[in-house]
C-alpha cells in the first residue's frame, strides 16, 4: 500500500495494490501498520461506521466538527465514483484553507485520512456511488457543522455541467469568512499534526 500526505496537514491518501481476476478484484482499503507509518499512531478507536448512498451530481459537505473534540475520518468508496475533497478549516493551522481533492472508486480501493477538523465534502461522479466511513466518535447532530461547497474563496473543484444536488442544509451553510466571523471554526491541535516517524 502506497500513501502520501495532502495538501492539508495531517490528512492522507492510501492507495492499495488491487488484485483482479476472472472473479473480480480484492484489494484491502485499510492496513494498520502502513497507516502508523504515515500518521505516526494506529487508527483511532473506531465509534462508529456510517455510509451513504448518492446518485451522480450529489454534492455533500462541507462538513466538519469543533475541535476538541473534533472527528477523525477514514472515508473510502465501496461503489461507484467520487471527487473526495479535503479542506482544512483549522484556525491556526499551518495549512489553513488549503483543499486537495482525489478519486475514489471502487475499483482503486483508496481512502482517506481526515484528522480531526478538517473539512470533507464530495461529489457523486456515478449514480448508486457508495461512500463509507470509519469515525472516531459517533454522530452527535449538535456536533456536526456545514460550511458552503460552493464557497467561491475556497474553489473547490466541483464537476461541471450541472448544478450540484445539494440538501438544504448544505445548501444554506455560511462561507468560510462567515463562519470565522461566527466563531464557528475549530481550532488547530498540534495533537492532530502528524508524527515526524514516517
Amino acid at each position: 500500500m502506497e500513501h502520501r500526505e495532502l495538501a492539508v496537514a495531517g490528512a492522507f491518501v492510501f492507495d492499495p495494490e488491487v488484485h483482479p481476476d476472472r472473479r473480480g478484484s480484492f484489494a484491502s482499503p485499510y492496513q494498520e501498520s502502513v497507516f502508523a507509518a504515515a500518521v505516526g499512531r494506529p487508527l483511532f478507536p473506531v465509534a462508529q461506521a456510517s455510509r451513504n448512498v448518492s446518485r451522480r451530481g450529489v454534492v455533500r459537505g462541507v462538513h466538519y466538527t469543533l475541535v476538541p473534540p473534533g472527528t477523525a475520518k477514514y472515508v473510502f468508496c465501496a461503489g461507484g465514483r467520487a471527487l473526495d475533497m479535503v479542506v482544512d478549516l483549522r484556525v491556526g493551522s499551518p495549512t489553513f484553507g488549503r483543499w486537495e481533492a482525489v478519486e475514489l472508486t471502487a475499483g482503486n480501493g483508496r481512502a482517506v485520512y481526515l484528522p480531526p477538523g478538517a473539512g470533507h465534502a464530495f461529489a457523486a461522479l456515478e449514480d448508486d456511488t457508495v461512500m463509507c466511513y470509519l469515525l472516531s466518535s459517533e454522530y452527535r447532530k449538535e456536533d456536526d457543522l456545514t460550511l458552503s461547497v460552493l464557497d467561491e474563496d475556497l474553489g473547490l473543484p466541483l464537476p461541471g455541467g450541472t448544478s450540484p444536488a445539494l440538501s438544504e442544509r448544505d445548501a444554506a451553510a455560511p462561507t468560510l469568512a462567515e463562519a470565522a466571523a461566527r466563531g464557528l471554526l475549530p481550532s488547530y491541535a498540534p495533537a492532530t499534526a502528524p508524527s515526524a516517524a514516517r
